[in-house]
């Protein structure tokens, strides 16, 4: 049974914010009480106190802080579709508090200097708290260890199918080469390069429905299996990124001291056989959405516990280059502001329980990456909640949607479970679709990175 103490008597001093009443998803239980806030971390979980400020969260679920691990916010070098501002903006209208963005930009994020241009970039523009990938070239592949320490960074990115500019990685000399510099987990695109390359001719023109045939399912697994072989010879734990087939998972599943995967709500939610008659190449990416078979096995494989996170691989492209004719179309959508909607119908249609969304969502990111003081509501730890409506019923509109780009591939889609409101390290950042005050995202801390004040 949980029992709150009477929280005043803790410390004399006024609490900042409490948020009253709401059901608070905590670490071992699931408890209807009220979350104490001072300064930017959470001070007291339940009894009775005195705050400055009051959240009425009467009828509300109280989540952690929901981290996307997987974004592309484009800036530099692609601002038209989307930037650090925007991008941050659409996180946090979708309860998302924290991201982890991707090195693909012009010029690639591959150097210090480029990382570090990304922060004051970041600095006053950014919504949410952040972090941002070194990506692997071949250039700074026997200094991975060494900028994988950098604040700031979430670590080192692979690209071992098709990318930006130099960030293509796709022997296994040269991934060796990367795994062996550095400890930290490396996150991974697992698809093989040589076979994308001799299944070009498999696009048919104008058909995106042809994309899954090119970037087949082999073109994955084989991938996969490269990278898990190296990443045995060389003790490196790898991070294998939107996995779309359950032969992989399957795969992933006899790896998994060394292995850990991520699935995305559109591979969860979208199958091919809908999709590409309905949206053509708006619902082109990569890896590609594929059958409704392939749908359904990643769902029993997430039933078995296989995937530690969930990222939304938000990956924005203007409407007028996405309408070009497949294949001069170019692959990725939208979906870090409707990542935790997405999952939070399917918490509705009972695929899986509100819990193994938090872990998926907060707990598994903090777990896996090291992260400081994030992904669960716990004393001590940072006051970011991502607070939900988990019978709202309600329609994905394109005026909600906050990304330059536009447009999503879920505009029309009936869900239920509505992001409420969003708090990061104390702060009220989003209420009931309004943005309050001014972007004050932070960089997120690592254990490998973190040097604590003496």
């Amino acid at each position: 049974m949980f029992h709150g103490l009477p929280v005043s008597t803790v410390e004399s001093d006024l609490f900042d914010l409490v948020l009253k009443g709401g059901s608070v998803v905590l670490p071992d239980a699931t408890v209807t009480t009220d979350v104490y806030v001072r300064g930017e971390m959470i001070a007291a979980i339940g009894g009775t106190g005195k705050a400055a400020a009051e959240l009425d969260c009467t009828g509300l679920t109280i989540l952690p802080g929901v981290i996307d691990t997987q974004v592309h916010f484009r800036e530099p070098g692609a601002t038209e579709s989307e930037d650090l501002e925007s991008g941050s903006r659409a996180a946090v209208l979708g309860g998302v508090t924290g991201v982890f963005e991707m090195p693909n930009t012009r010029p690639t994020t591959s150097t210090p200097e480029a990382l570090a241009d990304k922060l004051a970039r970041a600095r006053n523009r950014m919504w949410c708290d952040h972090a941002f990938y070194i990506g692997a070239t071949v250039d700074n592949a026997d200094r991975c260890g060494e900028l994988e320490k950098l604040a700031g960074t979430a670590g080192i990115k692979v690209f071992m199918g098709s990318s930006t500019g130099n960030l293509l990685i796709s022997e296994d000399t040269m991934l060796e080469r990367v795994l062996r510099s550095g400890v930290r987990r490396v996150a991974v695109h697992a698809e093989d390069e040589d076979r994308l390359k001799e299944r070009m001719n498999l696009r048919v023109a104008g058909d995106a429905a042809s994309h899954p045939v090119w970037r087949d399912d082999e073109s994955a697994l084989r991938a996969t299996d490269r990278v898990l072989h190296l990443a045995r010879k060389t003790g490196r734990r790898v991070h294998i990124l939107h996995v779309t087939t359950p032969q992989e998972l399957a795969l992933i599943s006899r790896h998994r001291d060394i292995a850990s995967c991520e699935l995305t709500p559109q591979h969860l939610t979208l199958a091919g056989e809908d999709v590409y008659p309905r949206l053509g190449t708006l619902a082109q990416m990569n890896p590609p959405i594929r059958s409704g078979a392939h749908r359904d096995g990643l769902w029993h494989w997430l039933g078995q516990g296989m995937p530690d996170v969930i990222g939304s691989d938000h990956a924005p492209h203007s409407l007028e280059s996405k309408n070009r004719s497949y294949p001069s179309s170019p692959s990725g959508m939208p979906g870090v502001q409707t990542l935790l909607p997405l999952m939070l119908d399917h918490v509705a249609n009972e695929r899986l329980t509100l819990r193994r969304l938090v872990d998926l969502t907060s707990a598994g990111p903090q777990r896996l990456f090291g992260l400081v003081r994030k992904g669960r509501i716990a004393v001590g730890y940072d006051a970011d909640f991502s607070i939900v409506d988990l019978r709202a019923s309600w329609t994905i509109e394109e005026r909600w949607l906050a990304s330059k780009c536009g447009w999503s591939p879920f505009v029309g889609k009936r869900l239920t479970g509505r992001p409420v409101g969003t708090v990061i390290r104390g702060k009220r950042v989003m209420w009931e679709g309004e943005l309050l005050g001014e972007p004050a995202g932070m960089p997120l801390r690592f254990d490998a990175t973190d040097r604590p004040a003496s």
